[in-house]
């Protein structure tokens, strides 16, 4: 399963920071040298020097490559104690800092001139500069810029310009060896060189969609919509953002897939918005209780809580329960995947979505549809504990409906009317006012029946649990 990154988890110092970087910002302290694995592609031998060199492959990719500055409204998005380390070390007072920001680009199409970045380097700018490498200026155009992805793409009208190849869709491979260009702290065509250290990383990232390639190849501020290539010298990632406990490199680094990047870039060209898909089901990660508690083979793919009614994902037969592991011939491992995947399949088209239901695979054909702004909001009724018909469940306090509950699919189930801080149950994620309507895929009608079902049972239990009109899957212990 991929792994989910959370900057919190690293510590109170740590910086989830975007990577361009003011005006005038001075380079911090010089970042070790990366030992250079032997690539044929990406190494060659310089018979008159004796040397092993990249010099040919950088010379062919970074024209490429363009430095991005930008004025006007666009401001600094650094964390606030990345502003204080700028203060401290640089000298710059947050007061006297110009608006705008230095960051990167990649020319991706030569003859119309379309160059991809990052959202945030452009977003809000009034005017944006573009220097190519061989020193010429352009002011370029927005086509187009989405917030969930962070891409953007801009254009300028140009001559003589050098595209950058893209790679094929997740072809690079934990280990392969990378090169990352681009404009850190502003010092144009920094080269540095590592690994793809991991991929389908997902890094707090809130509602946005990531699928990001982690590296460890040195990227720094102003490297933000630069390019990392593999060693035929492709496009395999936009540069996007690091982890840092100084605002410096610390070696984690994250690019966004070319996938996700062509695709976000085809649609801003087309519409000028990336138009995002549903097919109208709420989902969520196998854990290995729940895997132990509903009897699954598997940890990997996306377990379905609960399906929308007339939803496209209801028209195609999926129900709760069902487990997605495939998506246009792409494998689900987790609920993150099939989110990205539908969320950048352009409303309007068929998918083929494959899944298990009772041990046995399935595939079936669904249209996936629009999001729209409907608001999904749910009023959830204030529950007072009651003292009839309750029992203790691994620290949830449990008693039958009441009957003015009124609850859309009506009063059969077991309400749990409190859950102890710190118990099994509330580690699980049972909370006050759930509505407990089953015991693995059996129904219960009420307390009594709870009770006889769940007696003598060890290990995890698998509950299909209501809350606030929708269904979800909990294992408590």
């Amino acid at each position: 399963m991929r792994k989910l990154l959370n900057s919190t988890f690293l510590g109170t110092a740590l910086l989830l920071l975007p990577l361009t970087i003011a005006p005038l910002t001075i380079a911090g302290t010089a970042q070790a040298a990366n030992l250079a694995v032997y690539q044929s592609s990406a190494m060659s031998m310089d018979n008159e020097r004796g040397v092993l060199t990249m010099a040919p492959l950088l010379e062919r990719v970074t024209p490429a490559v363009v430095s991005i500055r930008t004025e006007g409204k666009a401001q600094s998005r650094r964390d606030p104690e990345m502003e204080d380390f700028m203060e401290r070390f640089f000298g710059q007072p947050r007061s006297s800092r110009r608006s705008g920001s230095i960051g990167s680009g990649v020319i991706v199409n030569a003859r119309e001139g379309y160059i991809l970045t990052n959202n945030h380097v452009v977003e809000n700018a009034e005017e944006i500069t573009i220097t190519l490498n061989d020193k010429r200026e352009f002011v370029a155009t927005l086509v187009g810029g989405d917030p969930q992805t962070d891409i953007a793409v801009l254009q300028i009208d140009a001559g003589n310009l050098r595209e950058m190849k893209l790679a094929q869709p997740d072809s690079s491979k934990v280990g392969d060896y990378v090169i990352a260009i681009g404009n850190a702290f502003g010092l144009e065509e920094t080269v540095t060189t590592g690994i793809v250290s991991g991929l389908g990383r997902y890094v707090d990232g809130g509602d946005r969609l990531q699928d990001m390639i982690q590296t460890d190849a040195s990227i720094n501020p102003g490297n933000s919509g630069g390019a990392l290539i593999n060693s035929k010298g492709e496009l395999i990632g936009i540069n996007t953002m690091i982890i840092s406990r100084s605002g410096g490199n610390n070696g984690i680094g994250f690019a966004v897939p070319v996938r996700i990047a062509n695709n976000v870039m085809t649609q801003l060209i087309s519409n000028g918005e990336v138009q995002r898909g549903r097919i109208g089901v709420s989902i969520r990660n196998i854990d290995p209780a729940l895997q132990e508690a509903m009897g699954l083979s598997t940890l990997n793919g996306a377990l379905v809580n609960d399906v929308t009614s007339a939803s496209p994902a209801e028209k195609a037969g999926l129900e709760s329960g069902d487990i997605i592991v495939g998506f246009n011939g792409d494998d689900i491992r987790n609920a993150n995947d099939i989110r990205n995947a539908v969320g950048l399949v352009q409303p309007g088209t068929r998918a083929d979505l494959t899944y298990l239901r009772d041990g046995r695979r399935r595939t079936t054909r669904i249209m996936v549809e629009a999001i729209s702004n409907e608001d999904n909001a749910s009023t959830s009724s204030q529950i007072e504990s009651q003292d009839f018909n309750s029992d203790t469940f691994s620290g949830a306090e449990l008693s039958n409906i009441p009957a003015d509950m009124d609850l859309q699919d009506g009063n059969e189930g077991v309400l749990v009317s409190r859950v102890d801080p710190g118990s099994k149950a509330a580690r699980a994620g049972l909370k006050r006012g759930d509505i407990i309507r089953a015991v693995g895929r059996k129904p219960v009608s009420d307390l009594t029946e709870f009770n006889a079902i769940t007696k003598d049972r060890t290990g995890p239990v698998a509950l299909t649990v209501e809350r606030d009109g929708t269904n979800l899957f909990l294992a408590v212990r």
